[in-house]
């Protein structure tokens, strides 16, 4: 996406850009402060590839209906994570009730760190949650997950008008629909991408964590149908 570009959808987007290497960094910088002062713990004593892997396993044991989560014992699992969380990984998903993250991963409690919004969108206040998750819980992955027929999307690509704030949603997702050419699969997968490339190059917290190893940022779509996510990129 070019800087020089004036559409309303690019200037929506550098717009966010800029506010990232403000505020939201300050967000993340005091974050330290809310643990004690202790900042990128990684807890985890997985790398970047192996969160990633078991994150991908999880998913392969969902498709399969062969789940591992439930049983695990949840009541030592609530004890274990009353007083602290050491999730390995972070996902940035939609908030459409058919992509049950946890599920999706088959992973339970205290495993992951998941921010949602229509349209997994990266939006300031999203990326400052995701910058807690990387930078004070020390996750190893993020995940951007856009998924099979988003309502979201299919809605900025109508275009038409809605009720409520309903439309502050289309335009950081017009650049991928206008790229994508209306294609409503595609446009969803080139989001995803789109979301997790600003992530991992506007936010300088997380920039800074995928520059020295310690993060990967990647992009993911979830098909409905099959329960299957699929890596993009």
């Amino acid at each position: 996406m070019s800087n020089s570009c004036r559409c309303p959808a690019c200037a929506e987007a550098l717009h966010r850009r800029r506010f990232l290497g403000g505020g939201v960094l300050a967000t993340a910088l005091a974050a330290g402060s809310l643990m004690g002062g202790n900042r990128a713990l990684a807890q985890t004593t997985l790398s970047p590839a192996e969160a990633l892997d078991r994150m991908m396993a999880g998913n392969d044991r969902f498709v399969h209906a062969r789940l591992s989560s439930f049983e695990e014992d949840l009541a030592a699992l609530k004890q274990a994570n009353t007083a602290k969380q050491e999730p390995f990984a972070a996902v940035l998903s939609c908030a459409d009730s058919r992509v049950p993250v946890e599920l999706v991963f088959d992973q339970s409690i205290g495993r992951l760190f998941v921010a949602r919004v229509a349209g997994n969108i990266a939006f300031p206040d999203i990326i400052a949650s995701l910058e807690y998750g990387a930078a004070v819980l020390g996750v190893r992955v993020i995940m951007v997950m856009g998924h099979e027929g988003c309502g979201a999307v299919k809605a900025a690509a109508a275009g038409k008008a809605v009720p409520g704030q309903i439309s502050a949603l289309y335009a950081p997702l017009r650049p991928a629909v206008e790229r994508s050419g209306g294609d409503v699969e595609a446009a969803t997968k080139l989001n995803a991408q789109i979301q997790a490339d600003l992530l991992a190059t506007a936010s300088p917290v997380i920039a800074d964590l995928v520059a020295t190893g310690k993060l990967k940022v990647v992009a993911a779509y979830y098909a409905l149908a099959t329960g299957k996510v699929t890596l993009l990129g």
